[in-house]
This record gives structure tokens, sequence and C-alpha cells, in this order.
């Protein structure tokens, strides 16, 4: 469990640490990010997409609970 907890830290990290500096490049050039329009249709699709993995999720968990009760 330590090594999987220590590679999730140093990838976690890694990621923000690339994150920062393309932050910073985006920041100099004067790019002010994503448009409303874009942030809601990023968040439509990530909340799809969770729905459907709960649907996946509460399904999983019903057929087995039927067969564990009888």
């Amino acid at each position: 469990m330590y090594h999987f907890t220590t590679a999730v830290r140093d990838y976690l990290t890694a990621l923000l640490s690339a994150r920062k500096v393309k932050l910073a490049q985006a920041r100099a050039r004067g790019d002010l990010g994503a448009s409303a329009v874009e942030l809601a249709i990023i968040t439509a699709v990530i909340l799809g997409i969770a729905v459907a993995l709960l649907a996946v999720i509460k399904t999983f968990v019903s057929s087995e609970s039927s067969q564990i009760h009888g």
C-alpha cells in the first residue's frame, strides 16, 4: 500500500507542477481561460459521466443484492 500511495503522490505532484507551468505561460500570454459556455459544457459532460457511472453501480449492487438475498 505504501508504494501505491507514494506513486500517487509523485504522480499528482508532477501533474500539478506541469499545470502550474502551463498556467503561468497562459497568464503571460494574456489568456483569460475558458468562457462560461465552455465551462457549462464541460460541467454537463462530467455530470453525464457521473450519472452513467451511478447507474452502472446501482445496477451492479441491485443484482448482487438479489443474488445474496435469494
